[in-house]
């Protein structure tokens, strides 16, 4: 008999500047952790599981996040469960929305599409209150430099360079449907710095800290540490190439999730 024969489907949203990611860890505050913290406090004697969609690391923040809650038992009103789990989540995290899905439905291997942005800004110090959303890098960047060395990763590559995976048989080939650097008009606020960009990458997966040493890279490329040709050459199979830069984690918004089911 399966141990939890009811499953929802649930969409949240979070800011993730006061997290440790998403995983639970002890000692450490983590999205996971407050989801089954809150749950644990509501329906103390009902067995649950949590299972998200994939793993933020510590910072990051997500708009259109999921996971799957796997229940013992049924719940009874679905608008009332809602509305107490956000009265007792912290301001930081918001729940949006859950439908009751199937045993066909697998919250891992039927997530499609991620859309992650990385916003940042350059040349001159930021306002302290835009640091839980964007990148100040103090220097001058060279943007348009930048911009076509964004394009380099679409498509189809071996980001063996761009992980700090440490599992050796993992297929590190991934497939960037698009990527490309913009100015920022999706987040706006009034300490926000008068301009600033983001980079917008979109794909099946990523890999652990993939895009934030994508990022890394951009950025040592508009610093004129790095070169057009050697990004070429670290997405080729085999590269040695070594990359010194990984982008902090707050700048970082996971933006969409698309799922086949």
């Amino acid at each position: 008999m399966n141990k939890y024969p009811y499953r929802y489907f649930v969409r949240l949203q979070y800011l993730g500047f006061r997290y440790s990611g998403w995983q639970v860890q002890p000692k450490q505050k983590t999205i996971s952790g407050m989801l089954e913290k809150t749950f644990s406090f509501l329906y103390p004697d009902q067995e649950f599981k949590v299972l998200g969609a994939g793993r933020t690391d510590a910072k990051v923040s997500a708009l259109d996040a999921a996971f799957e809650l796997f229940l013992h038992r049924k719940l009874s009103n679905l608008d009332i469960f809602l509305e107490a789990f956000n009265k007792n989540l912290p301001t930081d995290i918001r729940l949006v929305s859950i439908e009751p899905v199937d045993e066909e439905f697998n919250i891992i291997k039927d997530s499609k599409i991620k859309e992650y942005l990385y916003f940042f800004s350059f040349g001159s110090k930021n306002h302290p209150f835009s640091a839980p959303f964007i990148t100040n890098y103090m220097e001058p960047l060279d943007i348009e430099l930048m911009k076509k060395g964004a394009s380099l990763f679409q498509g189809k590559h071996d980001f063996s360079v761009f992980t700090t995976s440490d599992k050796p048989q993992q297929n590190k080939v991934r497939t960037v449907t698009s990527c490309s650097i913009i100015r920022n008009h999706i987040l706006e606020a009034n300490f926000f710095p008068e301009e600033s960009y983001l980079l917008k990458i979109h794909g099946e997966g990523f890999m652990r800290y993939q895009i934030r040493l994508i990022m890394g890279a951009l950025v040592q490329l508009g610093r004129n540490e790095l070169t057009l040709d050697k990004i070429k050459s670290a997405l080729k199979p085999g590269s040695e190439h070594k990359l010194t830069s990984i982008a902090p984690g707050s700048g970082l918004i996971l933006n969409e999730l698309q799922f086949n089911k």
